[in-house]
């Protein structure tokens, strides 16, 4: 099988591209790659602790690579840190990374032009997948995840800590993507058919950060 290296944020979009990988079995994930701020010890973007993307990824039992960049990271100190990591697998022969990107094209381009520049190239098992029959999909696989993160200016702060399930998807607002593909919410899985165990937490307090609500998830 052919090594890739695994975007991963640790949300549901990423955990399907991951489940899909798998289950495909041309391709072996040689390690998760991960964005960490360090200044919160937390998964960039998406809020949780670092314990818990630990803990998420041993479950899974794939090796992980944190990438840590400073809390007001620009895209350049993004950009340098990623490349260093990059060469670490180009090393060993590795030049594909698999994203769970759904359908913004911008984003994608913003990828491919990136890892081009490095010598590697981008995978994209599920992308252009309706995400409504997607966000249906992963609740069907019993995958489990929880909101850590919502943009206040699109969905109501209770929405963060609600688990992804039948009646999140009925509670959502019908101009918000299912998937939260346009940064409306975030998402930690903690269990479902490639985890070995869930990972435990309890629900902590909710922080308002600029227009965003982050939802605490304290290790258990």
């Amino acid at each position: 099988m052919q090594p890739v290296l695994m975007s991963w944020s640790g949300g549901k979009d990423s955990c399907l591209a991951l489940y899909e990988i798998q289950k495909a079995k041309d391709l072996h994930v040689a390690a998760l790659l991960t964005t960490v701020t360090r200044d919160y010890d937390r998964i960039s973007m998406h809020g949780v602790r670092r314990v818990l993307l630990e803990r998420q990824a041993a479950s899974l039992g794939l090796p992980l690579h944190e990438v840590f960049i400073t809390k007001d990271a620009t895209n350049h100190e993004y950009e340098t840190k990623m490349a260093k990591a990059f060469s670490i697998y180009r090393e060993q022969g590795i030049d594909g990374v698999v994203f769970g990107d759904l359908f913004l094209e911008e984003i994608r381009a913003y990828r491919d032009q990136f890892l081009a520049r490095h010598n590697m190239r981008g995978l994209y098992p599920v992308w252009l997948r309706d995400t409504t029959e997607f966000i249906k999909e992963f609740i069907k696989l019993e995958f489990k995840a929880v909101i850590t993160c919502v943009n206040g200016k699109v969905l109501d702060s209770s929405f963060a800590g609600m688990m992804i399930d039948e009646k999140f998807l009925a509670a959502l607002p019908s101009h918000v993507d299912p998937c939260g593909e346009n940064g409306e919410f975030h998402t930690f899985v903690f269990d479902g058919p490639s985890f070995k165990e869930a990972v435990k937490f309890s629900i902590g307090v909710k922080v308002a950060r600029d227009s965003f609500w982050f939802c605490d998830l304290l290790p258990e």
